[in-house]
């Protein structure tokens, strides 16, 4: 059995996809906030004939269970794609301007022809129409679309930070994933920034005292 009831997240989807009589694409994205690595969209139409139980907030799911939805939704979503934004990226443009060029990239990505795109949070996508998004606060807990986005997000970022971690080991990048754990900050006092860390991020850190 499911640990959440995903009908009323399909029913949050349906009401949209009545509105524009077409599909709809779930955005969403993983990795604003660590120190290290880059920021990765999901984008992903799903199939409302054949509903994807369990997809919530991915946030909130086990990590085995987000693996095992990954599967899933890649094999019975219509359509889905990925995106991402270096580390470099976000250090030259911000986290927000990467993230908008994640998001774009995962959309992209996708050849399936669809009438509106439904964002997590509550800024729209610059290089899209506005006309064609719609913005969803806490849309991956509302929406099934974003959620499953969320999920390939998640999913997809935390496998890179594990392959990182092959190749620098010592800031124990498969465990934190980059993001800023004590013990992640700790590593970098000790050992300094890596080529994968963003600096933009890491100058406070590096500046100020440690704080817990």
């Amino acid at each position: 059995m499911a640990l959440y009831d995903t009908s009323a997240l399909y029913a949050f989807d349906t009401e949209y996809r009545n509105r524009v009589s077409g599909h709809i694409v779930g955005i969403d994205e993983a990795g604003r906030g660590p120190l290290a690595g880059p920021v990765v969209a999901g984008a992903v139409i799903l199939d409302p004939a054949h509903p994807v139980d369990g997809i919530f907030d991915s946030k909130k799911l086990s990590p085995k269970k987000r693996d095992l939805l990954f599967d899933v939704i890649c094999s019975q979503a219509l359509a889905w794609g990925i995106g991402s934004a270096s580390h470099e990226e976000i250090d030259t443009v911000n986290i927000l301007q990467a993230t908008f060029l994640a998001m774009q990239r995962a959309l992209d990505s996708i050849t399936t022809t669809w009438s509106l795109a439904l964002i997590d949070g509550n800024r729209r996508i610059p290089t899209l129409a506005p006309a064609t998004q719609q913005t969803v606060v806490r849309g991956d807990a509302l929406s099934a679309s974003i959620a499953a986005a969320s999920i390939l997000a998640k999913v997809t970022r935390d496998r890179i930070m594990e392959r990182h971690h092959c190749s620098y080991p010592q800031w124990e990048f498969a465990i934190h994933k980059g993001y800023p754990t004590l013990k992640h900050r700790e590593l970098i006092r000790k050992y300094g920034i890596s080529i994968l860390h963003r600096k933009s991020f890491c100058t406070q850190f590096i500046e100020e005292p440690w704080r817990s």
